[in-house]
């Protein structure tokens, strides 16, 4: 069986992340029993500025985008259609903040050392997308560590520490310097990129023709 290392570049606060990992994971159960594969989290913000203030977000994505308020909200709406599709929670999406998620990247890596990366990275995703909580605060980051049956208190350590920064600033440096502008992204095997949101059925086509490549560049 062909095994692929997909890297996943994201951001918490990004909607289209959390939708193309569902969209994998539907790939990754289309494609069981014929490819294994495992994934890796990578941090990417989309708000890098610690210092900013949270503001309302279609206020912030119309600024950002030279849109009405309006055509966000009906860009917003369509992608809760989606991700609701999907079997996410994004029911609070247009209620939210913008929000500073270097923290959250941080307990990210520090969960993955736990076996427990995706699963942080879905809490974090549920409590900002579907409950509008400022993952940017230290207490909505524990309550996503508590609620994946991780260690709260280890879980401040971290926070009060500067663990983890360093790595979360050469993910995204690395990212960066490679090209990467825009998420979510995924890199098969450090050598394809496969950029957006896409459909499970391209993913499983995607995956299937890399795994084919793979296997006849490198014959048993």
């Amino acid at each position: 069986m062909s095994n692929l290392h997909i890297d996943i570049v994201s951001d918490i606060a990004c909607p289209w992340c959390a939708i193309g990992y569902a969209r994998l994971e539907q790939a990754m159960a289309s494609l069981a029993g014929e490819l294994e594969l495992d994934v890796e989290w990578h941090a990417f913000e989309l708000n890098p500025n610690p210092d900013s203030q949270p503001q309302p977000i279609l206020q912030a994505l119309s600024r950002k985008y030279g849109r009405s308020e309006a055509e966000m909200e009906a860009a917003q709406a369509n992608m809760i259609e989606i991700a609701t599709g999907l079997g996410l929670n994004f029911s609070k999406m247009q209620e939210r903040y913008t929000a500073n998620t270097f923290n959250g990247h941080r307990l990210v890596k520090w969960a993955a050392e736990q076996g427990k990366q995706t699963a942080m990275k879905q809490a974090l995703f549920d409590a900002y997308f579907g409950h509008a909580e400022n993952v940017g605060e230290t207490e909505v980051l524990l309550r996503c560590v508590e609620s994946v049956g991780l260690d709260a208190a280890a879980a401040r350590q971290v926070l009060e520490s500067d663990a983890y920064v360093e790595a979360v600033r050469s993910d995204e440096q690395r990212y960066q310097q490679a090209g990467v502008s825009s998420v979510p992204a995924f890199i098969v095997n450090d050598q394809y990129l496969i950029s957006g949101a896409q459909e499970a059925d391209y993913l499983v086509q995607a995956l299937r023709e890399i795994a084919q490549q793979n296997a006849a560049a490198n014959p048993a």
